[in-house]
């Protein structure tokens, strides 16, 4: 008999033309490349471990392409609340661009003019985290990398800024959960990649 608390397990979405060129990819609405589908197909395997009560995806392209190549399309719920970070003016430019004119530029710290701030995403991140904890068994999310990074800070308690801590590579699985009877949030594990390797 499993007796493990409920985990809420993170999917990024597959490699575009701009996560692999590392453009802040905000609202910009792009298809998986080709690698990046071959990716998301991999996901099935190590996702089929679980039994989800309920699948929530962004409903950009390349989160709920990533959805339904893994196998999870025809159960999937669209949640607006997991699209990624706005980032206004920045949208389409990588963080070397941004710092020519700003060179001690980050995310974390400074923000992106006329987009979102790390307080409103954090505020999405909550909801989403109620919601999940709410249902009191496993959710499966499809979302962003920065949105995802995130939504496990406000898991564990600290502030948006904190998802600065956590790397999160293409079509990573993450896995969150608790302890002590469920009343400490924990990483149960990052980043997990091993099953996009030959």
């Amino acid at each position: 008999m499993n007796t493990r608390a409920p985990q809420v397990v993170l999917v990024r979405h597959g490699e575009t033309e701009w996560s692999r060129s590392s453009q802040h990819t905000g609202r910009t609405d792009l298809p998986l490349l080709e690698e990046g589908r071959q990716m998301a197909e991999r996901l099935h395997a190590p996702l089929s471990k679980w039994r989800f009560a309920a699948v929530w995806t962004s409903p950009l392209t390349r989160a709920q392409e990533t959805c339904v190549l893994a196998g999870y399309g025809d159960v999937a719920q669209k949640k607006n609340d997991l699209m990624e970070f706005n980032y206004g003016d920045y949208e389409g430019r990588t963080g070397a661009d941004i710092r020519t004119t700003r060179p001690d530029w980050t995310l974390w710290q400074d923000g992106v003019p006329n987009g979102e701030t790390l307080e409103d995403v954090g505020t999405r991140a909550d909801r989403i985290i109620a919601e999940a904890r709410a249902l009191q068994d496993d959710v499966l999310l499809f979302s962003h990398g920065h949105m995802l990074r995130i939504l496990a800070s406000r898991w564990l308690g600290l502030p948006p800024d904190g998802g600065r801590l956590f790397h999160l590579g293409t079509a990573s699985i993450s896995v969150l959960g608790s302890e002590a009877g469920g009343r400490q949030p924990v990483l149960v594990s990052w980043n997990d990649t091993t099953h996009l390797k030959d």
